[in-house]
């Protein structure tokens, strides 16, 4: 089993950044793909980035250029660097993990795919 535990989220204004962490614990014999899912109010959980265990890496049009995800395999650590923040990616953010797969998959999108989720943080933006 695998536990993960998010963390550094918080609350800017516009334009500003922020560094989510999840750390992971347990049964970790090998990596896998890990990704970041943000649920905001009324809305559908959505992909915003994922990672794959040779670091390749794929994101959401609606971050792309300004978030980067990335990992630490000697901690355990998944990150996710948030830059120009706005108010529309206000959300809970989860982080997830897909211990049956290794690469970035064919459909990395989907929350099904994921066999581990974390409990979220919370980010929020100001105008």
């Amino acid at each position: 089993r695998v536990r993960l535990v998010e963390s550094g989220g918080g609350s800017v204004q516009a334009g500003g950044s922020l560094r989510l962490s999840c750390a992971a614990s347990g049964h970790i014999y090998s990596r896998f793909s890990m990704a970041w899912f943000r649920q905001r109010p009324g809305k559908e959980r959505e992909g915003v980035a994922v990672i794959a265990s040779d670091d390749s890496t794929i994101y959401a049009d609606s971050v792309k250029g300004r978030f980067t995800i990335s990992q630490d395999n000697a901690k355990n650590i998944l990150y996710l660097q948030m830059n120009s923040l706005k108010p529309e990616d206000t959300a809970m953010y989860y982080c997830a993990a897909d211990t049956l797969r290794n690469g970035l998959g064919s459909t990395p999108w989907d929350v099904n795919e994921y066999n581990y989720w974390g409990q979220g943080t919370q980010v929020t933006v100001s105008s």
